[in-house]
């Protein structure tokens, strides 16, 4: 149901059993911590909210550092009507009532109304523009909120009436400000519960907050209210509590979102750097958050051939194996098997002139893509074409010293390219001094050729 601000403010104190990330929503920029680039004294943002002209947002940043908290301020900073939805459960005929709102109070009271859309990378296409012909007349100021990359969530109509403000994860020493601000709140925060925290237990809290602070605060009331107090009536909340109110940190991982290809690219990047321990810890981070092995694999085989290719052959067959360890057992079983292929791929010697040659085939193929096979490389199957040409003067290699032959085997237009250049580390350095070797006897053998030439006698 759409509300008031002010209304909020009045109930927020008699709020029972509400979490206390809720209960310590600041009101005013004053009391918001984090993202100074934004509403820091002289900032674009800051300034536009003290002026009262907002226009539609999108706030792009990771769970926890401020986007709904931040769009409560503004509301109650400009007087606007605060229309709050969640893209998980409204409807198009939700946003039609509160545009329909939007319009009457318009017209009343002159108030503006901001719609409030938390998670808007849910809403599909129909949704999102249900909303864009209120946004572009300004019946609504639409402030979204969502943990993935707008570019790729939200429509094109859309966007370009909204300025995407990306916000920063909370850094440690914010998340501190929050926690000891809640400890002596004793209005809103746990203040009455007369509880401390000892360093080292407030340490483990930050660390494991994953930079979110809905996650640090909320635990941290868990924690005292489980803490039982002493004879002074004091609660004393150490590391064990902490532990145990935390229990089993949830990975923060959306196999649909954008972070499920921050994820992949942090991992590609590591195994291409050869670390292996910055390798196993996406690696983990995925596997742990529920991603498909399988995916993970076909991306380590696509990696094998890639940045290693021909300067360890052997990473193609490790990186197979992997992928059917991980069809044979699953998970949790298959983690060890593509955490050994990882770390073998880190530690591989890397080349990528397998990736370059294919490139350079591709370009030349993509700009002669009408060219024919050579006669002589076609196989003369039927009488007819035997005639026509097919599969004269072939060479068999195998009738020739070493295995080795000097004739042509690309078409005209590429004769004499060379596409495939190797790299000198690992087994791909064997391959470049047998290839130097075979080019300069080929080039021996066209040199006595031309000599025979030259001897021979005029008729």
């Amino acid at each position: 149901m759409s509300m008031d601000m002010f209304d909020r403010q009045d109930e927020r104190p008699q709020m029972q059993g509400v979490p206390l990330a809720t209960r310590m929503r600041p009101t005013t920029l004053n009391g918001f911590v984090g993202q100074e680039h934004l509403i820091g004294k002289g900032r674009v943002l800051r300034r536009a909210i003290e002026a009262d002209h907002i226009p539609s947002m999108i706030f792009w940043g990771p769970p926890g550092c401020g986007k709904t908290t931040l769009a409560y301020i503004i509301a109650a900073s400009t007087g606007a009507f605060f229309s709050p939805v969640s893209a998980v459960s409204a409807a198009v005929a939700d946003l039609r009532r509160i545009i329909q709102e939007a319009q009457e109070r318009r017209k009343v009271r002159a108030q503006k109304t901001i719609l409030f859309i938390d998670e808007i990378h849910r809403f599909n296409k129909a949704q999102q523009d249900a909303v864009l012909p209120f946004v572009e007349d300004g019946t609504v100021i639409l402030i979204g909120a969502t943990t993935e990359n707008p570019s790729f969530e939200v429509t094109s109509p859309l966007l370009s009436r909204s300025r995407v403000v990306p916000l920063k994860p909370l850094t440690a020493e914010e998340i501190q400000v929050l926690l000891l601000r809640a400890l002596k709140d004793k209005f809103q925060g746990i203040g009455d519960l007369n509880a401390e925290i000892t360093p080292e237990a407030l340490n483990h809290l930050i660390t494991t907050s994953n930079n979110d602070a809905r996650i640090a605060l909320n635990t941290l009331e868990i924690a005292a209210q489980n803490t039982p107090p002493d004879a002074s009536g004091k609660r004393l909340i150490v590391l064990e509590v902490i532990e145990d109110a935390l229990q089993k940190r949830a990975v923060v991982y959306d196999r649909a979102g954008d972070q499920h290809y921050d994820l992949i690219s942090a991992l590609h990047k590591s195994l291409r750097d050869s670390d292996p321990d910055g390798s196993l810890y996406w690696l983990g981070m995925m596997l742990e958050g529920g991603e498909d092995p399988l995916y993970i694999a076909r991306r380590m085989i696509r990696f094998a051939s890639e940045d290693i290719g021909m300067a360890d052959p052997q990473a193609l067959v490790i990186a197979m194996a992997a992928q059917q360890a991980a069809h044979f057992v699953g998970m949790p079983e298959c983690n060890l098997a593509l955490a050994e292929a990882a770390v073998y791929l880190a530690t591989a010697p890397k080349s990528n002139s397998l990736y370059e040659a294919y490139s350079r085939v591709q370009k030349a193929i993509k700009q002669g893509a009408s060219e024919r096979v050579p006669l002589h490389l076609r196989n003369p199957v039927t009488p007819l074409m035997k005639e026509m040409g097919y599969g004269k003067e072939y060479k068999y290699a195998h009738d020739y010293p070493d295995h080795l032959v000097d004739q042509e085997h690309l078409p005209e237009s590429e004769k004499g390219k060379q596409f495939y250049t190797p790299g000198q580390l690992g087994f791909e350095k064997q391959v470049l001094e047998r290839l130097k070797a075979w080019r300069q006897k080929k080039a021996r053998t066209e040199e006595e050729k031309l000599r025979e030439n030259e001897q021979e006698p005029e008729n």
